[in-house]
């Protein structure tokens, strides 16, 4: 595990960007594992800013996001579909064709998910995988207590995610109390993994991350057994961890 501390959240996004455009100049029809929320935003605008300016070119790349709300439409401002498209995918030249999100109006979720897994599977596995962290160290929608062995699946928010993500919303009543994420084991299974947090209200998830026990009440501490994370993190993010933690190779950078 690389743990990389910047000095702000635009330094952490430029970081982050740098990794991904890199996957893609090493490997142009990379597929990409993609996060939503205010998290990623910055390293969206830093990519988009990379490929108007440089041609990071997007043509081959394909794309799976990690989740989306149960019983909203694509069309939803609220919806992750209409996130990617607006922060993302509009501003870049991917093919429609190769970008991926769990349906959230489907009728049958278990089906959904075992769709979605093999989409996943046709195109290769997943070769580098974004994610951000919840308060209560979740990652994709996996809430704590959630099984290691959980591929593609229906979720039920906790309530510290629901009132987090009220944010976005009119108020917290209007928050999905449901969604449809990648589970654990998708997430383990990609190639590679960059874990983004800012803040201070993230670095007691970061710590739990990071330096707690491996255990699904603190979902993202799976990561510690991942071959190959980066987690980059500004300094709030890290207020937390211990000036030097076991096993992991820490880089600051102001």
């Amino acid at each position: 595990m690389r743990l990389v501390i910047t000095g702000s959240y635009e330094q952490m996004s430029i970081e982050a960007a740098n990794i991904v455009a890199g996957q893609i100049y090493l490997k142009p029809n990379s597929v990409l594992g993609l996060a939503t929320g205010s998290t990623p935003v910055s390293m969206y605008q830093r990519l988009i800013a990379v490929h108007k300016s440089l041609g990071l070119d997007f043509s081959q790349v394909t794309t799976f996001n990690l989740d989306e709300y149960i019983g909203m439409s694509p069309d939803n401002p609220q919806s992750y579909h209409y996130f990617m498209q607006e922060n993302f995918f509009r501003h870049i030249n991917i093919s429609p064709e190769n970008v991926f999100l769990p349906n959230g109006l489907a009728e049958d979720m278990v089906a959904e998910g075992e769709r979605y897994e093999k989409l996943i599977e046709a195109r290769g596995g997943i070769d580098l995988q974004v994610l951000g962290i919840g308060q209560n160290a979740h990652i994709g929608f996996n809430e704590p207590d959630v099984k290691f062995a959980a591929t593609t699946h229906q979720v039920e928010l906790d309530s510290e995610t629901i009132q987090a993500n009220s944010r976005f919303f009119a108020s917290e009543d209007e928050v999905p109390r449901y969604a449809i994420s990648m589970g654990i084991k998708t997430i383990m299974m990609a190639e590679h993994v960059i874990l983004l947090a800012n803040g201070r209200n993230k670095a007691e998830a970061v710590y739990k991350a990071l330096c707690g026990d491996v255990t699904p009440e603190a979902p993202a501490s799976i990561l510690q057994l991942h071959r190959d994370v980066a987690v980059i993190i500004d300094k709030e993010a890290a207020a937390m961890l211990p000036d030097t933690i076991r096993g992991v190779n820490v880089t600051r950078k102001s």
